[in-house]
C-alpha cells in the first residue's frame, strides 16, 4: 500500500502522478491530487480543473478572468468558439 501525500491515508488503490520535471507524487484520490497539483486562477483564485487559459505565462480558469487581468492579450481569449446555439 501507499500513503497519500495530502491526507496521509494508507490505501491499496493509491496512484502516482509523474511530472515532466521528474517529480513523483502519491495520492489516494483525484480530490487530493487536484488539491496539491492544480494551478490556481490568478484572478478569482479557484483551482483550475480543466483546460483553463494561459496569457503571458499566467494561468486563468476562463476567458473572463484572463480578460479581467490581461487587458491587451486577454482581450483575444474566448471560452467558446463559434456561434451560440439557437
Amino acid at each position: 500500500m501507499a500513503t497519500c501525500e495530502v491526507c496521509g491515508n494508507d490505501y491499496w488503490m493509491a496512484f502516482e502522478v509523474r511530472t515532466v520535471s521528474g517529480d513523483v507524487h502519491t495520492f489516494d484520490s483525484f480530490e487530493c491530487a487536484i488539491h496539491r497539483m492544480a494551478p490556481i486562477c490568478e484572478h478569482c483564485e479557484v483551482k483550475i480543473v480543466g483546460h483553463g487559459v494561459e496569457v503571458n505565462g499566467r494561468f486563468f480558469c476562463c476567458g473572463h478572468c484572463a480578460r479581467s487581468v490581461e487587458r491587451t492579450e486577454g482581450a483575444e481569449i474566448r471560452d467558446a468558439v463559434g456561434a451560440r446555439p439557437a
